[in-house]
């Protein structure tokens, strides 16, 4: 092979919104309440394999405005994005996939979602930024925990802190 062929090649092929929904369950009446409201938002991200060397990497962001006890919106929207990654040794993958990608599809996602709370009649959220590779390394913490616990048997814990037996 050319020395040419070994190049690393990372490309954006396209970046796309994949789902957003809006719900107002308590629309109007909500809109008369005086308090202000409180925002909860929850973040995944993922990655799949399309091809060989095509990648579909997916951000999804829910957020959930709560005033007192009733929801006045909860916006649900996954941003993807297909990237070419070719000749990236196979450590560099997975970081790419999941702080790379995230990193360039997330700008996208936080602009539908602020676009679609203000089309439902509510002031915009901007959500902060996110740090996906402090994101990734607790995913990778909570995956090896889990494994640990699998490998532990049933993941019970006597109360000397010893796992429990069958």
């Amino acid at each position: 092979m050319s020395e040419q062929n070994q190049q690393p090649v990372f490309q954006i092929q396209r970046i796309y919104l994949k789902d957003l929904s809006l719900e107002q369950p308590n629309s109007p009446a909500i809109f008369l309440e005086q308090d202000g409201p409180n925002i909860e938002v929850a973040v995944d991200v993922g990655a799949e394999a399309l091809a060989e060397t095509i990648y579909e990497s997916t951000v999804t962001i829910t957020v959930t405005a709560k005033i007192k006890d009733k929801v006045a919106f909860l916006v649900e929207g996954k941003q993807a994005g297909i990237f070419e990654a070719a000749n990236i040794p196979a450590e560099q993958l997975d970081p790419l996939l999941g702080i790379g990608c995230p990193n360039i599809i997330y700008p996208y996602l936080r602009a539908n979602i602020a676009d679609a709370i203000t089309r439902a009649g509510f002031p915009p959220v901007h959500l902060a930024e996110i740090n996906f590779e402090a994101f990734y390394q607790q995913r990778l913490q909570q995956l090896a925990e889990q494994q640990q616990q699998q490998q532990q048997g049933s993941g019970l814990l006597m109360p000397d802190g010893t796992p429990a037996k069958h």
